[in-house]
C-alpha cells in the first residue's frame, strides 16, 4: 500500500506527555516515547474498543485505561503469553526534526480466538414450569450465622412456590464471593460490557451465579433485604452496582436482556422507612426490565423506637400473617409471570430504559 505521511510536528514538543492520541483522518493512533525511540500503535484495544493513548506505559507496553490489556508500544503485539493479540502498528520516520507518521498500518490487527463468556449466549426461555429464584441479601458472620427475618420469610416464599410447581433456586449473596463494581462506566460507556467485564476478566467472581438466575434462568424473582439505616443492605447495594452492564446494553445497544420477568420483594427491619426502600427497588428493577405483580412486596418493621430485636425475632418466628403474605407475594408473582408468557408480544421492544435514544460515540471501523 502506498505510504501517506502526516506530519506530527517537532519531536520535542511530543516527548510529554510520553503517550497521546492523535487522529489525522479516519486514522487515530496512540503515539508514545521512551527512552529515546517513539512509537505508533492504533488507538483501539482489542479488547473493547478502549483508549490506548489515554492509558499509560508500563516499559515498553502500553496499559489499556478500561480493562487493562497491555500492547507493545511500538509493534503492537500484546505482553508475554498473550501475544497472538496484535494491535495495528504505524511505520514512524524522523525529518528535520519533525515526526511522521504513515497514517497506513503496516501489520494488521491479529485478535487470537476468544470463546465466547457462557453468559453471552442468546437470551431464550427454555421450555418447562415456572422458574423462581429467592435472593437474600442479609449480610452475617458465615461461621456464626444469625437469625435473619427478611431470608426466613423469603425461604418461605420459595417453599411455597415449590409446592405450586415451580423449579426453585436459593441465592444468599453471603455465600458467594464476588468483587464490587470498578466503575468501568465511569470511564466509558462502552468500557461496561455485558457480560460483566468483571465477570469476564476474574473467573473466580461468583456474581456470574446471580447473572446467570436473573439473565438465563429465572421467570420470577423475589428479592429480599433487611432495613439498614433507612436503605437497603450494603450487600444488596454491592449487587446491583454490579448490574449496571444489564441496564447499560439498553443505552449502548438498545438491548433489553430481561424481559418477560417478574420481581418482588420482602422488606424487615428494626426501624420503619418500607416505602421508601421498596420505591428504591422497584425503581431499580424497572429499570432492568423488570414488571410487578399487584401489591409487589410485603414488609415489617418494629418501628423507630423499638430496639427490642430480641421481641422482633420472636414475633415473625410466630407469625402466621407474615409467612401467608409470603406465600401470597409469590402466588401473586407467579400468577402475573403466568399471564407475561402466554402474551409475549412479538414485536422487539424499541429504545427501553429511561434515556429512550442511541448514545452515540465515535469507534474504530
Amino acid at each position: 500500500m502506498e505510504k501517506t505521511w502526516a506530519d506530527l510536528g517537532h519531536v520535542d514538543s511530543l516527548k510529554d506527555p510520553p503517550l497521546r492520541e492523535v487522529t489525522l483522518g479516519t486514522a487515530v493512533i496512540a503515539v508514545s516515547y521512551s527512552e529515546g525511540k517513539f512509537g505508533a500503535v492504533s488507538n483501539f484495544c482489542n479488547h473493547a474498543g478502549g483508549p490506548l493513548g489515554s492509558g499509560k506505559l508500563d516499559d515498553d507496553y502500553i496499559i489499556c485505561p478500561w480493562h487493562n490489556w497491555k500492547f507493545h508500544r511500538i509493534t503492537g503485539f500484546g505482553e508475554p503469553g498473550f501475544d497472538e493479540d496484535r494491535v495495528p502498528q504505524f511505520e514512524l520516520k524522523i525529518e528535520n526534526d519533525h515526526l511522521y507518521v504513515n497514517i497506513n498500518p503496516v501489520t494488521p490487527r491479529q485478535k487470537a480466538p476468544h470463546p465466547p463468556h457462557p453468559l453471552a449466549r442468546p437470551v431464550k426461555r427454555e421450555d418447562g414450569p415456572l422458574r423462581v429464584v429467592g435472593i437474600s441479601t442479609t449480610v452475617m458472620d458465615a461461621k456464626n450465622p444469625r437469625y435473619s427475618t427478611s431470608e426466613k420469610l423469603l425461604q418461605v416464599a420459595v417453599d411455597h412456590a415449590k409446592d405450586l410447581g415451580a423449579q426453585t433456586m436459593f441465592i444468599r449473596l453471603n455465600d458467594l464471593k464476588f468483587r464490587a463494581c470498578e466503575g468501568y462506566y465511569s470511564k466509558s460507556a462502552f468500557a461496561c460490557t455485558w457480560p460483566c467485564s468483571i465477570t469476564q476478566m476474574d473467573e473466580t467472581d461468583q456474581l456470574a451465579q446471580v447473572y446467570e438466575a436473573l439473565i438465563h434462568w429465572a421467570d420470577v424473582v423475589i428479592v429480599s433485604t433487611p432495613i439498614r439505616w433507612g436503605a437497603a443492605s450494603s450487600l444488596y447495594h454491592k449487587m446491583i452496582e454490579r448490574m449496571n452492564c444489564v441496564q447499560n446494553q439498553i443505552t449502548i445497544n438498545n438491548k433489553a436482556l430481561i424481559q418477560n420477568k417478574v420481581a418482588s420483594f420482602i422488606i424487615t427491619g428494626g426501624q420503619d422507612n418500607v416505602q421508601d426502600v421498596a420505591g428504591h427497588l422497584l425503581g431499580f428493577f424497572a429499570e432492568l426490565g423488570f414488571v410487578f405483580p399487584p401489591f409487589p412486596f410485603i414488609a415489617h418493621t418494629m418501628g423507630w423506637d423499638a430496639e427490642d430485636m430480641e421481641r422482633n425475632i420472636s414475633y415473625v418466628e410466630k407469625s402466621d400473617g407474615l409467612k401467608s403474605g409470603a406465600r401470597d407475594l409469590v402466588k401473586r408473582s407467579m400468577d402475573t409471570a403466568k399471564i407475561i408468557l402466554q402474551h409475549i408480544p412479538e414485536e422487539k421492544i424499541v429504545r427501553p430504559g429511561r434515556k429512550a435514544q442511541h448514545l452515540t460515540v465515535d469507534k474504530e471501523e
